[in-house]
């Protein structure tokens, strides 16, 4: 027997979008796709899920063959990592005369390759033959999943997993401190889709029981994190003893590599540095390759940065370290008073084709930079004299959930983000690389402390509520007091990943049984 949709106009809606067939529904599904990708920063228009996934639910609906159907996903696929990654290309443009023929392949290319997840996800989904709300669950589980494998799959872009899309504040965050930015994503997914088995022959009690588990939910999610805060010190109000300076010198790209400025871009830090209110400052932090020179070999310039810090302070610098028979690295410096090197971090993951390039032999044509850097051995916990211990992460390592802290008797107190985020503009990208470091700080409890070379540098604690924060193109230096860690280890700082298998399985059980049950009442 067939049951009629809940609402007629949307059923009407739904009946249309499912018959499009050819072009129509090709650029259909790629404009949902680029209309979810406003959900994202800095325009955070969350409500744009709403009518991007129902879309993509009854096109999904009107699928016949397995092959429309990963198309269908490709397409929305495509749309939504264009309008996501559109930043990239702008890299292109720091050397416009040199790439611009990849200025197309950098974003066009990045957003096709990402699509085919997405377009595995809907083909996976109609091989289940799951329908209504079973169809919907196991959607959302098959898109987790292929966000997990995003996170590690030639060597992983975890870039704006849609659990992302509720770092516009910190109350709908605090979810991450149990799930991750996983449990945020599957969420998501699930109240943004749920509204669209209204608009399919479903029956009543499927499609409103799914809304209101699925937004139920949501709520919850949302009044657990406003609770969580209520009930935690006010920002800033838990201090520890190490004072801060982050400075941010805000150097275009297209100079920061010029030699003959070099000394210019180092006299900018230090005159920042020098600003009043040095003497109370403990800790003084610089950008990503901050310093344009092997800071290594270069103990006349190492003495003269030491010189600049009131006695017992340390400076952490990012600056190129190259070694003898090792290679060049990516690298973060820890300087005490008097220029000596306390300790070195060299950046482990490394971006593909800006610092190094997969298969040089072949894909050497495509490196932007020139790549050259060698990785380093991976995350580790620095200790330095009179400051606690912190997780070094060097530009994008920080975007990667459950992989930003070391394991080791030693749990750091903060985590260090450096980064240059220059290459980009003023474009979409630099925030949100910042909404990805913020979630950092709530799933594992910790404090971030981050230097960009031209924003967003800030300082947040371990909530994800930013103290204090310099926007892009500010040319300024940051004081505040680093805030203390959470007494106790949040859930999933504890068990990382692992928790993808009850965020797995618990929607793909229920999927399994709602659609017996469905299939038993006809």
């Amino acid at each position: 027997m067939t049951q009629a949709a809940v609402c007629p106009r949307l059923a009407r809606l739904a009946i249309r979008m499912a018959a499009l067939a050819g072009w129509r529904r090709f650029w259909c599904a790629v404009g949902l796709g680029l209309l979810s990708s406003l959900a994202f920063a800095p325009l955070w228009v969350v409500p744009a899920l709403l009518p991007a996934f129902m879309g993509l639910g009854w096109m999904a609906a009107g699928a016949t063959r397995g092959r429309s159907a990963f198309w269908l996903g490709w397409a929305f696929g495509f749309g939504h990592f264009l309008g996501g990654f559109y930043w990239v290309g702008i890299a292109m443009t720091v050397d416009f005369a040199t790439y611009w023929w990849f200025l197309p392949i950098s974003v066009g290319g990045l957003a096709a390759g990402m699509a085919l997840y997405t377009g595995l996800v809907t083909w996976l989904a109609y091989r289940t033959r799951f329908r209504g709300g079973a169809w919907l669950l196991i959607f959302a589980a098959l898109w987790l999943l292929a966000e997990w494998f995003r996170s590690f799959v030639l060597t992983g872009f975890p870039w704006n997993q849609l659990g992302q899309v509720w770092a516009f504040a910190p109350e709908p965050l605090q979810l991450a401190s149990i799930t991750g930015v996983w449990g945020l994503t599957l969420l998501t997914l699930l109240a943004a889709g749920a509204p669209a088995l209204l608009g399919l022959p479903v029956g009543r009690r499927v499609a409103w029981g799914t809304l209101a588990g699925t937004w139920g939910l949501l709520l919850a999610a949302l009044a657990f994190g406003f609770l969580r805060l209520a009930a935690a010190p006010a920002p800033g109000a838990e201090g520890s003893d190490v004072a801060l300076r982050i400075v941010q010198p805000s150097v275009e790209q297209t100079l920061k590599w010029r030699k003959d400025l070099a000394q210019e871009h180092v006299e900018r830090l230090m005159e920042l540095t020098r600003s009043p209110g040095l003497a109370k400052v403990s800790l003084v932090v610089w950008p990503e390759t901050a310093v344009p020179y092997n800071l290594w070999e270069e103990e006349g310039l190492r003495q003269a940065l030491g010189a600049l810090l009131p006695p017992g302070a340390t400076l952490i610098t990012g600056a190129p370290r190259i070694a003898r028979g090792e290679g060049a690295f990516n690298a973060l410096y820890a300087l005490d008073d008097q220029g000596r090197v306390l300790a070195t971090f060299d950046k482990a993951h490394l971006v593909p084709f800006g610092e190094y390039v997969p298969f040089p032999s072949i894909l050497g044509a495509f490196a932007v930079t020139g790549g050259g850097f060698t990785p380093g051995p991976g995350l580790r916990t620095l200790s330095l004299p009179g400051l606690p211990a912190f997780s070094p992460l060097i530009c994008y390592e920080v975007i990667f959930s459950g992989a930003v802290v070391a394991e080791g008797p030693i749990r750091p107190a903060l985590l260090l983000n450096i980064t240059n985020d220059a290459w980009f503009g003023r474009s979409s990208g630099p925030f949100q690389h910042f909404a990805q470091a913020r979630l950092r700080a709530v799933e594992e409890g910790l404090p971030l402390v981050r230097a960009a070379n031209n924003g967003i540098s800030a300082v947040v604690d371990a909530y994800g509520r930013t103290i204090g924060a310099l926007g892009l193109d500010q040319v300024a230096f940051l004081d505040a007091v680093l805030p203390q860690p959470l007494a106790r280890i949040p859930i999933y700082a504890k068990v990382g990943v692992l928790v993808l298998v009850p965020l797995l399985l618990v929607p793909a059980l229920l999927a399994l049984l709602l659609d017996r049950r469905t299939r038993a009442e006809h």
